[in-house]
């Protein structure tokens, strides 16, 4: 059996989605170590793969200590070439512990709009080349040292990267009409969003996942593959 694979979230209603329908019958844990300040965190030789999640706190927050200790792994899991995804927040730790930058409150992109597949990658193929996807973030990233840049939008020019075994993904493949239903439900979600933006990303959902989901299913199951491979 393949050695399972780590999911770090931040936030109880940012699972990993349809990573896990991606992972399919791969082992995975589900932990959260954002307040603790010494976490006991599995070493890489027990791993098949690490998942980090998004949430609302930025990536150098110093009042969530556990941010640290998922850095140092993540540094450490690239080096050991070991398959890393990082979403949302999580690309943005990614960034940081590959020596990249945080640019905080860059610009707001929340809801469906498309972004610029730049370089061919497995994981972003099945999307296409300018896909609509889901935005929920108002931090970016620069590019980390030596990292290749996938995909961009406008507002945000780092949407995702891969740097060896790790994939960075600012926007959300992840989401299911299951999970953006919770999104839209959950008040720090959604309280800051003006009147009818709710309304608007629910009907926007509607048209663009039947055809997103099962392409965003397509490109995570490489993620799935790369553990797979290590064994």
């Amino acid at each position: 059996m393949s050695r399972p694979v780590l999911v770090l979230t931040h936030a109880p209603h940012e699972g990993p989605g349809l990573i896990t329908r991606a992972l399919d019958e791969l082992p995975h844990r589900i932990r959260t170590v954002l307040d603790t300040p010494d976490p006991r965190l599995p070493s890489l030789d027990e791993l098949g793969g690490l998942v980090v999640m998004g949430g609302p706190m930025d990536a150098d927050d110093a009042g969530h200590p556990g941010l640290a200790a998922e850095r140092r792994l993540l540094a450490e899991a690239v080096d050991a070439d070991v398959p890393v995804l990082g979403v949302c927040l999580g690309m943005q730790i990614l960034a940081l512990a590959l020596g990249g930058e945080l640019h905080r409150r860059n610009g707001t992109e929340i809801g469906f709009a498309p972004v610029e597949v730049v370089h061919d990658d497995p994981l972003l193929a099945p999307l296409g080349a300018a896909p609509t996807v889901l935005h929920w973030h108002d931090d970016a990233v620069a590019l980390p040292p030596g990292a290749t840049l996938l995909a961009r939008s406008a507002t945000t020019p780092v949407q995702a990267f891969r740097a060896g075994s790790a994939v960075g993904l600012q926007f959300h493949v992840e989401i299911d009409r299951t999970l953006l239903d919770l999104w839209l439900t959950t008040p720090v979600m959604v309280d800051d969003l003006a009147d009818g933006d709710a309304d608007l990303i629910r009907t926007q959902g509607a048209h663009h996942l039947p055809g997103l989901v099962p392409a965003a299913v397509a490109g995570l199951s490489t993620f799935a593959d790369a553990v797979r491979a290590r064994g």
